[in-house]
C-alpha cells in the first residue's frame, strides 16, 4: 500500500537544497548518514556538530509503535494534551500472540485474551490519528519495510529493531516511549549526533552465504557494544548486490552490537522492492534525487577519511556463520561448528529449529529455505528437529501460501506459526520433558541471550541464516555443516543438500486479502478511551515526583549486579508482557533476572533492614513503603538488547533513585534520563569492586548538577569506613531539567498546560 506520499513529495523536494547547506557547513562531501541527519534537523542550523559529543535537535519524519511498548507511550501521550499525532504513527499487534500450538489456533487465543489491551490500542489510535495494524497483520519492522520506509526518510520505532527499515535506506532508530511522545507531540527529538563506522563490502555472495551472514560476522567483529553511538553505514559494491530485504536483515540486527542505526545507500534492487510493494511513485521520486540518497564519490574514494572507522568484508570469500550461544556475537563460521561443538561441550543434538522473526521472514528468505525443504523431500529426509516457520506479515505469508511454500515445509515437519514475534521474544510455549536439561536450539532470530527464546537458562540458543537453520532441522546436528556433510535418508543412502536457491521478489508478485490495517477515524473528538481502574493490564499514569532540591543521602544497596545484565534481565518479557500497559503488575519482574554479586543468584537480595533475603521487587517495594530511595549498581553495556522503557520506568515506580554502571546501551541511558532517573558511570571503573553488600550510599554534588561535572557517591560501609567516588554522566543542561522535574513527561505536560 502507498502511505505518506504528500510528506515524501516534501521531504524529497527540500533534500537537495538541505544536502548543499550541510556540505557548504562541513566543507567537504558526505556519508549518506549525514545527508539524512543534517536533512531532519529540527530547525535550520547554521553550525556543524561534532560526532559522538553534540546533542542535536531532530525532526523524524514518522513514528512506529508495537503493541507492547505502544501501551505504555500511548498512556503517557494521553496525559500531554494534545488532540492529534503531529506526525505519522503507527501501532503494530505483533508482540502479544503467544506461540503455542499453530498460526490459526494460537492468533484465536492471543485476540481473545488480550481483547482488553487490542481495543485499547486501537480506540486511542482512533482517538489521535494513528493507523492501526490488527493482530496477525505481521510483525512491525516487517509491515513498516513493506509500507512506510522510504530512502531518505528518518523515523523512530519503540523497538530496538526499528533500524530494519536501513534496509530501505532510512535512518530508522529504536527508542523508548517517552522519546516517541516527544515526537508525535510535535517536539524535537534529541539525539548525540553519532559517530559513523563504514562497512565497505566488495565481491558478491554465492552458494550457501547470506546476507545474515554479513552481519553475524560483523557482529564478531564489533561485539555487542562495538556500535554504541555510531550509524553502521555500508557500502561498495557488494551492498549494491544485496537484496533490498537482506540489507533489511543487515540492518535489523545491527541492534545486537548496539548501533545507533544501520544504513544502506539507495540503489535498483531498493526501487525494485519499492515497485513490488506498490510504491512505484516513491521508486520515481527517489530516482529524482538518487545522487542524495547515496555517498557523494569521494567517500566511497577515500572512506577512511570520513567515516571514524572503517571495516571491509570480501563477500566473496564470506562463509555462513553461526553466533551464540547466550550471546549474539560469539560468531563461528560453519567450517569450525563442528570443532566448536565438541571444544565447548555445547549440545549437539537441535531439538528446535526456528526460521522467520522480523530479522528473516521475506519472500527472499523463506524460499531459499524452502528449496533446502523441497530437496529433502527428493532426497528421502524429514526434519529431525521441531521445525517452525515465521512469517513476518500477512502479506508475505499469503504470498508464500499461495506460491506452494508453506506446503513445502508442512511436508517435511514443519508447524506454521502466527505472523508475530513469538518465539524471538519469549511468547512461546516450548515443549520439553526437563526445563532443566541443557539443549540446543538453533533460529534465524536476532538476539540469543539466556532465557530469550523459552525462559530456560539452560537453552543454548544460536543464531543463522535461514537457509543454515532448515539445513540443520534436517540434519538435526549442530555439527552439521551443509557445504561438505552427507545425510542418510530413510533408504539408507547418503546424500547431500545443494545449496539453496530462491527468488529476491515473487515472480508472480505479492498477493494479500486483508493485509489487516485500520485506518484513524477521521475525527478522534467522540473516541471515548476506557481503562478500568480495576484492570490488571492497564493503569493510568501518575506523574513521577519532581527532584527535591537536595543531595540523595541515605540511599540503600538494591543490587550490585554481575555480568550481563540486558532489558531482559531488567524487565523481562515472555509471559510478563501482558503487564506492559499496567506499571504497577509489571514491576514485579523488576531485575529478577540479574544476578546478584554478592551471592552469585538472581532475584535474591538483601534488606539492608531486616538482613534478610528476598526478591528484587518485594525487598524496593519495603524501602519505598519506609520512603527510603535506593541504588542499583552494574557492570559493563548495562540496559543492552531491547529498547523497552519498562526497564527504565519500573526502577522509578519502586523508588530506585540512582543507576550506577560501568557503561551503558544507549537507548537504555536515554531511558533513564527521561524518567527522571540519575544514570551515572564510574569515572574509575575499579570503583565498582568497593561497593559492599550493606552500604549506605549518598550522592552528592545535584544542587550544583551541571553538564560535564562529576558527581560524587560516598560509600558508608557497616565497618564505619567510608570511600568516596567520583561518577561521570552524559546530561546536558535539558536533560538535568528532566531530572529536576521528575520526568521529560512532566515538562511537555507543563508546556500544553497540564501541571
Amino acid at each position: 500500500m502507498l502511505f505518506d506520499l504528500e510528506l515524501i513529495k516534501k521531504v524529497y523536494t527540500e533534500l537537495p537544497a538541505k544536502v548543499m547547506s550541510a556540505r557548504n557547513l562541513l566543507k567537504r562531501p558526505m556519508t549518506l548518514g549525514e545527508k539524512i541527519l543534517y536533512g531532519h534537523t529540527f530547525k535550520p542550523t547554521l553550525k556543524t556538530f561534532e560526532r559522538g559529543k553534540d546533542y542535536v535537535d531532530f525532526a523524524p519524519d514518522r513514528v512506529a509503535m508495537q503493541d507492547a511498548t505502544a501501551q505504555m507511550a500511548l498512556l503517557q501521550f494521553d496525559t500531554c494534551g494534545r488532540d492529534n499525532v503531529a506526525v505519522p504513527s503507527t501501532v503494530h499487534c505483533d508482540h502479544l500472540i503467544q506461540a503455542k500450538v499453530g498460526a490459526l489456533e494460537d492468533l484465536n487465543t492471543a485476540i481473545d485474551t488480550n481483547r482488553e489491551v487490542y481495543d485499547f490500542l486501537s480506540s486511542i489510535s482512533n482517538k489521535y490519528g494513528i493507523g492501526f495494524w490488527k493482530p496477525g497483520a505481521g510483525i512491525i519492522h516487517q509491515v513498516v519495510l513493506e509500507n512506510y520506509a522510504f530512502p531518505g526518510g528518518m523515523m523512530i520505532g519503540t523497538d530496538s529493531h526499528t533500524p530494519n527499515a536501513g534496509g530501505l535506506g532510512m535512518i530508522a532508530i529504536g527508542v523508548g516511549g517517552a522519546d516517541a511522545v516527544d515526537v508525535m507531540a510535535g517536539l524535537a527529538w534529541e539525539l548525540k549526533m553519532p559517530k559513523l563506522i563504514g562497512v565497505k563490502l566488495t565481491g558478491k555472495m554465492s552458494g550457501w552465504t547470506a546476507a545474515k551472514d554479513i552481519i553475524l560476522k560483523v557482529a564478531g567483529i564489533l561485539t555487542v557494544k562495538g556500535g554504541t553511538g555510531a550509524i553502521v553505514e555500508y557500502f561498495g559494491d557488494g551492498a549494491d548486490s544485496l537484496s533490498c530485504t537482506g540489507k533489511a536483515t543487515i540492518c535489523n540486527m545491527g541492534a545486537e552490537i548496539g548501533a545507533t542505526c544501520s544504513l544502506f545507500a539507495y540503489d535498483d534492487r531498493m526501487a525494485a522492492y519499492l515497485s513490488a510493494t506498490g510504491r512505484e511513485e516513491v521508486a520515481a521520486l527517489a530516482n529524482n534525487v538518487r545522487e542524495h540518497l547515496r555517498p557523494d564519490e569521494e567517500v566511497y574514494t577515500n572512506p577512511a577519511k570520513y567515516y571514524d572507522q572503517v571495516i571491509e568484508i570480501n563477500l566473496s570469500e564470506l562463509e555462513p556463520h553461526v553466533n551464540g550461544p547466550f550471546t549474539p556475537d560469539l560468531a563461528t563460521p560453519i567450517s569450525k561448528m563442528a570443532e566448536a561443538v565438541a571444544a565447548n561441550g555445547w549440545p549437539d543434538e537441535i531439538e528446535v529449529a526456528l526460521i522467520g522473526s522480523c530479522t528473516n521472514s521475506s519472500y527472499e528468505d523463506i524460499s531459499r529455505s524452502a528449496s533446502i525443504a523441497g530437496q529433502a523431500k527428493i532426497k528421502g529426509l524429514k526434519a529431525r528437529s521441531e521445525f517452525t516457520v515465521t512469517p513476518g506479515s500477512e502479506l508475505v505469508r499469503y504470498t508464500i501460501e499461495k506460491d506452494g511454500y508453506l506446503k513445502t515445509f508442512d511436508e517435511i515437519g514443519g508447524v506454521l506459526l502466527a505472523n508475530a514475534c513469538g518465539p524471538c521474544i519469549g511468547q512461546w510455549a516450548r515443549h520439553i520433558d526437563d526445563p532443566s536439561r541443557k539443549n540446543t536450539i538453533v533460529t534465524s532470530f536476532n538476539r540469543n541471550f539466556a532465557k530469550r527464546n523459552d525462559g530456560l537458562a539452560s537453552t543454548h540458543a544460536f543464531v543463522a541464516s535461514p537457509e543454515i537453520v532448515t539445513a540443520y532441522a534436517i540434519a538435526g546436528r549442530l555439527s552439521f555443516n551443509p557445504l561438505t556433510d552427507k545425510l542418510v535418508n530413510e533408504a539408507g543412502v547418503e546424500v547431500m543438500l545443494d545449496e539453496p536457491q530462491g527468488y529476491e521478489l515473487p515472480p508472480k508478485g505479492f498477493s494479500v486479502e486483508d493485509p489487516g490495517y485500520q485506518a484513524p477515524a477521521p475525527s478522534g473528538a467522540g473516541v471515548e478511551v476506557a481503562v478500568s481502574p480495576t484492570s490488571q493490564r492497564l493503569q493510568l499514569l501518575s506523574p513521577f515526583t519532581p527532584w527535591e532540591g537536595t543531595d540523595l543521602i541515605g540511599l540503600r544497596l538494591l543490587i550490585k549486579v554481575k555480568g550481563k545484565c540486558t532489558t531482559d534481565h531488567i524487565s523481562m518479557a515472555g509471559p510478563w508482557l501482558k503487564y506492559r500497559g499496567h506499571l504497577d503488575n509489571i514491576s514485579n519482574n523488576m531485575l529478577i533476572g540479574a544476578v546478584n554479586f554478592f551471592n552469585g543468584q538472581t532475584d535474591t537480595v538483601k534488606n539492608s533492614f531486616t538482613g534478610e533475603y528476598g526478591p528484587v521487587p518485594a525487598t524496593q517495594r519495603y524501602y519505598k513503603a519506609k520512603g527510603i530511595g535506593a541504588v542499583v549498581v552494574g557492570d559493563e553495556n548495562y540496559g543492552e538488547g531491547s529498547s523497552r522503557e519498562h526497564a527504565a520506568m519500573e526502577p522509578r515506580h519502586l523508588g530506585v533513585r540512582v543507576i550506577v554502571v560501568k557503561s551503558f546501551a544507549r537507548i537504555h541511558e536515554t531511558n533513564l534520563k527521561k524518567q527522571g532517573m540519575l544514570g551515572l558511570t564510574f569515572a574509575v571503573k575499579e570503583d565498582y569492586d568497593k561497593i559492599q553488600e550493606d552500604d549506605k550510599l549518598d550522592i552528592t554534588g545535584l544542587t550544583t548538577f551541571a553538564p560535564g561535572k562529576q558527581l560524587t557517591m560516598v560509600l558508608n560501609h557497616s565497618d564505619g569506613t567510608v570511600d568516596k567516588i567520583k561518577l561521570n554522566h552524559t546530561y546536558n543542561e535539558q536533560q538535568i531539567e528532566w531530572f529536576k522535574a521528575g520526568s521529560a513527561l512532566n515538562l511537555i505536560r507543563k508546556q500544553f498546560g497540564k501541571m
